[in-house]
C-alpha cells in the first residue's frame, strides 16, 4: 500500500528527505550536509553534484526505514536564488552560485538603471537586490563570457534535482520565480528581463504549477536512491513557499517566521501586490501570492558569534552546550541587554531598504557588557528588525499580521520566541515539526496522488500548530521604547555606511 510521500528539502547547508503520512506525521528522516565553497570574500558557491549526492544519501537513509513500495510520490523544495550553469550534456560549466553571494552589486545598479527598479519589481515581484539570480547572470556574462556562452541551461536547485530524478528538464513556478527573471503574473519567463542579460526562455527549464507530476523516477535514479523506478516526481517549490504551505499560510492574517540562516516571514495575499516593503512570490497553495520580508542574517549571526568568540574549533556537541549556556545567561539579563543594540545587517539589508552596502552595527558597548549581553542583543536586534519589516509590509499590503508561526532552527530557542512575541506584540505559534518546507512539498505530493482534493484541504489535514509565546504587556511597552530608538539607527547610519563602503572598495 502506497501510504507515504517524501518531501526532499535541499537547503543551503543540507539536504533532508522526510517521509510523511497522510496526517502529516514524520515517519523517517535522512540528512546529509552540502559543502559551501568560499573562493573569495563575499562569494559563496556549491558544486551542484553535491545537491544530488546529498539527496541520494538522504533518501537512502529514509528508505532503509520505509520500504520503497510504500512511497506514493516524492516532491522537491529547494534553497532559493541559487543556480548552476550547465552545458548541453548537463554538466556544470562552473560551480553553482549561492543566494548568499554578494559579487553582483555593480550589476544590480546597472540593471536597475537601464530597466528601472519599479519595472523589474512589477514583473518579477522582487526589488533589485543581490539575491535574485538575474544579477549574477549579468555578472557571469560580463566576467566569464566564455563560460556564459557555453551554458545551455541555467538551472536552479529544484530543476536540477528533478532532472536527476526523472530525466525531465522541468521545474515549478514557485522555484522559477525566485530567479528574478520570471514574470509572476503570466507564470512564464520574462522576455524583457532575459533580453537584458542576452538570454531567452530556451536557456531555462520548462515551468509548471506546483503539485504537477513532472515525471517519474528513472531506473538510474532508482539505483542511486533506493526509490522504485516509476515513482512520481511532483513539482514542489522554493523552500519559503513550501514552508508557507507547511504551516497552513493560505489565508490573510497569520504569517510564518522562519528563523533560518536568513530570517524570512511571509503573509498570504490573494491578489498580486508589489512594494519595496516586501518581495512577492508565488504561493504553492493553488493560487495567490506570499508577501515576504527578508533579513539576510538570522541564525547565520549566531554561528558568526560562536566562531568569533571562542567557538571556531568546537564540535557540534560542544557548540550545542555553549549555545545552551548562552541562552541561560542571556535569559537572566534585563530586557534591552543593559543598553546594547545590534543592527543585524551583516550582509546588507533587503526589505524594506534594499541596500547591499549596509553593514551591521553594535551600539552602546560598555565595560559592563559580556558575551551573554551581545548574544541577547543579537536576538533582540533580529526581533526589532522583524518588527520594522512587518509594520512596513502591513501598511503596504493593507493587512494586519495577527500572529506568527515560528519555524526553522532558531525556533528551538524559547528565549528568542518570547523576545519576538514581546517586541512585536503578536502571539507566536509553534508547530509539531520544524521541517515545514519538507512538509509543504509532501502536501503537494499528497494532492498529486489523490489523497486530497486540493492543497488547502491537504494543509488543513497535515499541518498542526500550537500556542507558543504570548506577548507580555509590560515587556512590550518597554520594547516599544527601545524600538523607537532602533528605528532611528538605519537612517542615522546611512551616510557613514556609504562612506565606509567607498573606503572598503578602494
Amino acid at each position: 500500500m502506497k501510504d507515504v510521500v517524501i518531501g526532499i528539502d535541499s537547503s543551503t547547508t543540507a539536504t533532508k528527505a522526510i517521509a510523511w503520512d497522510a496526517h502529516g506525521r514524520a515517519l523517517a528522516q535522512g540528512r546529509r550536509g552540502v559543502p559551501m565553497l568560499q573562493p573569495a570574500p563575499g562569494r559563496f558557491e556549491q558544486n551542484p553534484q553535491e545537491w544530488w549526492i546529498s539527496s541520494c544519501q538522504a533518501l537512502s537513509e529514509v528508505l532503509a526505514v520505509i520500504p520503497a513500495d510504500r512511497i506514493a510520490a516524492v516532491a522537491v523544495c529547494n534553497q532559493r536564488e541559487t543556480f548552476a550553469p550547465l552545458d548541453a550534456s548537463g554538466n556544470a560549466v562552473r560551480d553553482g552560485i549561492v543566494w548568499l553571494d554578494e559579487r553582483s552589486g555593480d550589476e544590480v545598479a546597472q540593471l536597475a538603471s537601464s530597466i528601472g527598479a519599479a519595472r523589474i519589481n512589477a514583473i518579477s515581484g522582487r526589488y533589485p537586490d543581490l539575491t535574485p539570480v538575474l544579477y549574477r547572470l549579468a555578472w557571469m556574462r560580463h566576467h566569464e563570457p566564455e563560460l556564459y556562452a557555453a551554458t545551455a541551461t541555467f538551472t536552479e536547485v529544484h530543476a536540477y534535482l528533478v532532472s536527476q530524478l526523472s530525466g525531465e528538464r522541468k521545474t515549478s513556478w514557485a522555484s522559477a520565480d525566485p530567479l528574478g527573471c520570471f514574470d509572476i503574473r503570466t507564470m512564464d519567463w520574462s522576455a524583457e528581463l532575459l533580453e537584458a542579460v542576452g538570454l531567452t526562455a530556451a536557456h531555462f527549464p520548462l515551468t509548471f504549477a506546483p503539485g504537477t507530476v513532472l515525471g517519474a523516477v528513472t531506473p538510474a535514479a532508482a539505483q542511486a536512491t533506493g526509490l522504485l523506478a516509476g515513482t512520481p516526481v511532483v513539482a514542489g517549490g522554493g523552500d519559503g513557499q513550501c514552508c508557507g504551505l507547511g504551516v497552513n499560510i493560505t489565508q490573510p492574517g497569520r504569517a510564518y517566521l522562519n528563523l533560518g540562516t536568513a530570517v524570512v516571514s511571509g503573509l498570504y495575499s490573494p491578489e498580486y501586490r508589489v512594494d519595496p516593503a516586501f518581495r512577492t512570490t508565488i504561493a504553492t497553495s493553488g493560487g495567490g501570492y506570499l508577501l515576504e520580508t527578508c533579513l539576510r542574517t538570522g541564525t547565520y549571526l549566531l554561528n558568526w558569534f560562536l566562531e568569533q568568540f571562542g567557538g571556531e574549533h568546537l564540535s557540534e556537541t560542544e557548540r550545542a552546550v555553549r549555545l545552551a549556556q548562552l541562552e541561560r545567561e542571556a535569559a537572566q539579563l534585563p530586557l534591552g541587554a543593559d543598553g546594547l543594540l545590534v543592527v543585524p545587517h551583516w550582509s546588507g539589508t533587503m526589505t524594506p531598504f534594499w541596500n547591499p552596502q549596509a553593514r551591521g552595527a553594535i551600539i552602546g558597548l560598555g565595560n559592563q557588557h559580556t558575551q551573554a549581553h551581545l548574544y541577547r542583543a543579537i536576538l533582540e536586534g533580529v526581533a526589532l528588525e522583524q518588527r520594522l519589516m512587518t509594520e512596513r509590509a502591513e501598511r503596504a499590503a493593507g493587512q494586519t499580521v495577527t500572529e506568527f508561526v515560528l519555524i526553522g532552527g532558531g525556533a528551538q530557542s524559547a528565549l528568542w520566541g518570547q523576545i519576538i512575541a514581546d517586541v512585536t506584540g503578536k502571539p507566536v505559534w509553534l508547530t509539531d515539526t520544524v521541517e515545514s518546507s519538507s512538509l509543504g512539498a509532501a502536501i503537494l505530493a499528497a494532492v498529486a496522488v489523490g489523497w486530497y482534493a486540493n492543497p488547502l484541504q491537504a494543509a488543513d489535514a497535515m499541518t498542526h500548530a500550537r500556542a507558543g509565546f504570548e506577548p507580555d504587556a509590560a515587556a512590550h511597552r518597554r520594547y516599544c521604547e527601545l524600538f523607537a530608538a532602533y528605528e532611528l539607527l538605519y537612517p542615522s547610519l546611512t551616510e557613514v555606511q556609504a562612506r565606509l563602503a567607498q573606503f572598503r572598495h578602494r
